[in-house]
């Protein structure tokens, strides 16, 4: 993903100042992240924590496209929020996820007076993610259970007691990501589906992140900065 968002970047006009990695990560300072307008990060759950309160500390802002912390996103806002600081976060920066994120609110508000469906959420991801289920998967999901009168919580497995959402993850080699949204009936099957074809998509939507950012205050997720409505 830091090779992708580069080479967004670059195409869109920016410079990139510091490259962060597990190979120059003792000589980072805080004199580094000073040269910088904003930071994007990408890591790991427990690097992505120490990493943003280190930004908001030099009060640098940053879009956040870890996932797998959101246990200390309450911390990270009140510190955000209480320090003027700025900060992004999202499961997926992707236009076309985000597009999938509004239309699978809208079909769960209808699917919810049809209690013969019962819904479901599959990802797909390479071998090398580290987090199970999806950060996006979980975020479909939340939304079907916001939405939906009959479901409380998720697990990740196939659903076998009342009450529950299943979330289904396959890793599988060289797969950027897929993610399944159904729902069942005896007689029928309506599914949303997004395929990633590469990580581009991704990237792009972090940089596009970045630059929406890059003048506001405040604890945002990547919802503020698409902002889907339907009628």
């Amino acid at each position: 993903m830091g090779h992708e968002i580069e080479q967004q970047a670059l195409l869109r006009g920016h410079e990139i100042v510091w490259r962060l990695d597990d190979q120059n990560v003792s000589e980072f300072s805080d004199d580094d992240l000073k040269a910088a307008d904003v930071a994007i990060e990408f890591t790991t759950p427990h690097a992505a924590v120490n990493n943003m309160m280190r930004a908001m500390k030099i009060n640098l802002p940053m879009v956040v496209g870890t996932t797998g912390w959101y246990a200390h996103l309450e911390e990270i806002r009140k510190t955000c929020v209480s320090g003027n600081h700025s900060l992004l976060y999202g499961s997926n920066f992707s236009v076309g996820v985000n597009i999938l994120f509004a239309v699978n609110k809208y079909l769960a508000q209808i699917m919810n007076q049809y209690h013969q469906y019962e819904p479901s959420v599959l990802e797909i991801h390479h071998t090398q993610k580290l987090d199970a289920p999806s950060g996006t998967a979980i975020t479909l999901a939340e939304t079907i259970i916001k939405e939906n009168d009959r479901k409380s919580y998720w697990v990740n497995h196939v659903a076998v007691e009342t009450g529950q959402l299943g979330i289904i993850s396959k890793r599988e080699d060289e797969i950027p990501g897929t993610h399944h949204v159904k729902y069942e009936s005896e007689v029928d099957k309506i599914e949303l589906i997004h395929t990633a074809y590469n990580r581009k998509g991704f990237a792009l939507g972090a940089v596009l992140a970045a630059e929406w950012l890059i003048h506001k205050k405040g604890f945002f997720s990547v919802q503020d900065m698409f902002n889907f409505t339907h009628e």
